[in-house]
Order: structure tokens, then sequence, then C-alpha cells
């Protein structure tokens, strides 16, 4: 149909509900609900590191980098979901610019807090660190030696680009 310009708009308005008349509207799809970005861990006030045992070890820690980790008796499945991002990360923790010993305490803290708030997925910022020769960072390696060394995670994986890539790991925690 051709508009002229004294066709007033309300014409077109009745036109067009008379076009959808008998239209079924599609039903609901199956999407997954958006989820919340995930907040940053803050350390409280009075740490409570001194209730929580430092049991971790930095012997080894530096004689083969770990890309990805799956606990025995952890359906293999789990680790591919976890690297599709089918879990939604629910914290995270950037152990940045800190020294070995607090970035152990730290994350002793942080998966200690995790687990007691039922959280199931978390991301562990650590940085690619800078090596003369060429290798990894320490602080890289350490923590990945440190997540394998914790009973409550089953499960991690390096990053996707988009939340750290290389410098950052996803952890798959006990709930």
């Amino acid at each position: 149909m051709k508009k002229t310009k004294d066709q007033p708009a309300a014409v077109d308005a009745d036109l067009f509900q008379q076009a959808l008349d008998g239209v079924i509207p599609l039903a609901p799809s199956n999407r997954v609900a958006t989820v919340p970005s995930p907040k940053s861990f803050r350390p409280a006030a009075k740490p409570s590191a001194a209730l929580i045992a430092d049991t971790l070890s930095d012997h080894g820690a530096e004689d083969k980098l770990l890309l990805e980790f799956l606990r025995p008796g952890i359906a293999r499945m789990s680790l591919r979901k976890l690297r599709r991002g089918q879990w939604p990360i629910q914290d995270t923790l950037d152990l940045h610019g800190l020294r070995s010993d607090a970035a152990r305490k730290l994350l002793l803290e942080f998966l200690h807090h995790a687990t007691q708030q039922g959280l199931r997925c978390v991301c562990v910022i650590h940085g690619k660190g800078w090596h003369t020769d060429g290798g990894e960072g320490i602080l890289k390696s350490r923590t990945r030696h440190w997540l394998t060394q914790c009973a409550e995670v089953l499960a991690f994986c390096e990053a996707p680009p988009q939340a750290g890539g290389g410098g950052a790991v996803l952890v798959l925690l006990k709930i």
C-alpha cells in the first residue's frame, strides 16, 4: 500500500493491527538467564588466615606448568564444561604483585571463603609473569601447583581470553 502525505498515523496503526490478526506468538526460548558479573574477593579486615592451616608446599612447583587439572574420580566432562564456560564465574581473586607467601595465604583464605559461600566456579588471576630466560612466571606455576594440593579444588583450566587467558585459571570447587 502506498502512503500518501494526508494519511494519518492512526490509519497506519489500524492497518498494522489488521495485518497481525491471527498471528500466534512464539513460545519462550530455553535460553540461559544472564548471571550478574562476578564479585571480587576482598580479604577481611581481620584476617582469618590464622584459623586456616597453611598446608601447601612449594616443592616441585617449577618442574612442570600445569595447563589443566582434574582430580581423580571426577568425570572428564566436568573439565570440558569448565573449559567451555558452562559454569558462570561467581567470584575472582587477583594475586598480581603479591609475594609468594602472601599469595599462598590469600589463596587459601579465598578458597575457604568460596567453599563457605557455596560457590562452584571461581577465577584466580595470577598474571603471566616475566622471566629473562623465557620461562613461566613463579606465581603462575606456584598458584597452579597449590591448587592441585587443595582438597576443595575438583578441577581447573586456563581461563578464556576475556577472563585473563594464560594469566588466570578457572577453578571448579566442591560444594
